[in-house]
């Protein structure tokens, strides 16, 4: 197993978690719990899959659809061990998107794309899996919020694209590259930064 196919599939499993938890706190059904976890997981992969007219990932590889029953299984049985949901969400959904800009920019690169497009389909690939999960639970999306997220995403991928020029091991790079999405995350979190706010409090009242 490549180590590509092992990010892909952590990736799939942290946001099979991060949809599981986010379709509990909406007090879904069984069906809907699957559903949310599933297009959470596979939603910016087959986006960016049909961007780029590649063969869509998850329909000739089953293994991403037991990895996402599984997951929402274990979700389901072990929630109320998840004491603390947003943390968990949060965690959860930190980890798909390090995963997930990776295999974007990866994918983009082995097509033949330009930089700028290899690290939009990685921003692609992590965020609208999200995005869709936050519509269908009727949230404003993580993405159009003031949180860092994108932003994240911007970055590892970047940071990848560049550091596939270096001596580094590529295998070193997508842990840098999935570490510096994940720590910009964190950071962003802990000291609570965020991207500028375009409306003054007389806008936000109304």
């Amino acid at each position: 197993m490549s180590l590509f196919l092992i990010i892909d599939i952590l990736g799939t499993l942290s946001f099979s978690i991060s949809g599981v938890l986010t379709a509990v706190k909406k007090r879904m059904d069984p069906f809907g719990v699957f559903i949310i976890a599933f297009v959470t997981a596979v939603g910016g992969g087959t986006l960016r899959d049909v961007l780029i007219d590649a063969p869509i990932f998850w329909m000739y590889d089953l293994r991403f659809i037991y990895v996402i029953a599984g997951a929402t299984v274990l979700a389901i049985i072990f929630r109320k061990k998840l004491s603390y949901v947003r943390k968990s969400l949060f965690l959860f959904d930190t980890i798909g998107i390090a995963f997930y800009t990776v295999i974007g920019v990866e994918k983009g690169i082995n097509a033949g794309f330009s930089p700028l497009i290899c690290i939009a389909l990685g921003t692609l690939s992590a965020c609208f899996g999200g995005v869709i999960r936050d519509i269908l639970c009727t949230e404003i999306p993580i993405i159009f919020r003031k949180e860092i997220y994108a932003t994240a995403c911007i970055a590892g991928a970047s940071a990848y694209f560049i550091l596939q020029y270096t001596p580094i091991p590529n295998n070193i790079v997508v842990f840098i590259a999935g570490g510096i999405v994940i720590a910009i995350r964190l950071l962003a979190v802990f000291f609570k930064l965020s991207l500028p706010n375009l409306y003054s409090k007389e806008e936000m009242k109304n």
